[in-house]
């Protein structure tokens, strides 16, 4: 359904040192960069969706959605534990340390940061996909 995401950046070098190990550990890379931005993916597979990072079009400075989060789903608890823990080591902040969300359903286990720029991500476990 998602062809891509593209988030703002007011540094590209700093979301560069964010994103490039989070996607790594995804098994992800970059597909393309330039002066203005980076995108991540998987070079050889164009209906994998790809992450955009980079300075706005219009040449304002970026600024984050209130309510606006992208979200990445995994099988493994232990992914989203790593992806977390490598989110803050690379310059994220915690919006709430992976757990169980029973408010959201039976099983569904989650992460969210925020990366140097205020971007909200998530990295979650549907209880569905691992047969919790």
């Amino acid at each position: 359904m998602l062809a891509y995401t593209m988030v703002g950046t007011q540094d590209l070098a700093r979301a560069l040192q964010f994103y490039t190990p989070l996607f790594n550990a995804m098994g992800l890379d970059i597909c393309w960069q330039d002066d203005s931005g980076v995108s991540f993916g998987d070079p050889d597979d164009v209906n994998v969706p790809q992450y955009f990072v980079g300075y706005p079009f219009d040449g304002h400075d970026a600024t984050v959605g209130n309510g606006t989060m992208t979200a990445f789903q995994f099988t493994d608890i232990k992914e989203v534990d790593t992806l977390h823990q490598l989110a803050l080591e690379s310059g994220g902040s915690d919006e709430g340390a992976p757990g169980f969300r029973p408010q959201y359903g039976e099983g569904f286990y989650a992460a969210y940061v925020r990366d140097p720029d205020g971007n909200k991500l998530a990295f979650v476990v549907y209880p569905h996909r691992v047969g919790l």
